[in-house]
């Protein structure tokens, strides 16, 4: 019936994710042999991205059993990351250096109010974090405000900028418990995408909040942008 269900599942998407679809043939696979495989299912024309889905056992509502940490992964995600360094005048240059796509503060700020949003990351020193309140709720809601959780709010601001740029990246549960995130592309390779995973899931099992005392991560679903989706074993 499993089966049946499946094949109905692929041919409704089409005949080339069905073809996909079949190459999926174990109900779960390593974690290296899920890498291996994701590039020969992914459908896309373009240079696909790799995504990991990690359900958490965790009730989302107990402040101890929330799952926020960062993980560099050791050849990044394939994305180009544009960063926005607030830092105070004396910071800009070393901001820039490192491969800040802007730097600096109140024309920075400025260009916030006037809705200009054309970076991916967020980073403050912290000495200016009292000055970004006039922003911070438009920051919020898109989910740039420099943090120090997630360590974007830090004094060694040339150091974390160089780390974001080469494929340091944020990983934390939504409100269902899940945590969606990238750990590369298509053109990686098995090679480089098991590398990465490997680092993502260590990093996930490190960051075990003390509200969770076992049966920890329920699942991991790895998948292209486009093509059927692997179950990892845990």
């Amino acid at each position: 019936m499993a089966t049946s269900k499946a094949t109905s599942l692929a041919q409704r998407k089409g005949k080339k994710y069905a073809q996909k679809k079949a190459l999926v043939t174990k109900a779960a696979y390593s974690m290296s042999e899920a890498a291996e495989l994701l590039p020969s299912v992914s459908i896309s024309s373009f240079d696909g991205t790799a995504e990991a889905h990690i359900r958490i056992n965790a009730d989302t509502t107990q402040a101890d059993q929330l799952v926020r940490t960062t993980v560099s992964l050791p050849h990044g995600t394939g994305k180009t990351i544009r960063i926005a360094a607030f830092v105070a005048d004396d910071q800009i240059d070393e901001a820039k250096k490192a491969g800040a796509d802007y730097a600096g503060k109140e024309e920075l700020i400025k260009m916030i109010e006037e809705g200009k949003m054309d970076f991916d990351v967020a980073v403050a020193s912290p000495r200016v974090m009292k000055d970004l309140g006039k922003i911070a709720k438009t920051l919020g809601q898109k989910g740039l405000m420099p943090s120090p959780k997630a360590g974007t709010v830090t004094e060694k601001i040339g150091k974390t900028i160089e780390e974001l740029k080469k494929g340091r990246i944020e990983i934390r549960m939504d409100k269902q418990g899940i945590i969606h995130t990238i750990f590369g592309k298509m053109s990686f390779g098995g090679k480089k995408l098991t590398e990465n995973l490997e680092a993502l899931i260590h990093a996930v099992q490190e960051a075990q909040p003390s509200g969770i005392k076992s049966d920890y991560i329920a699942n991991i679903i790895v998948s292209p942008s486009q093509g059927p989706s692997l179950k990892v074993e845990l």
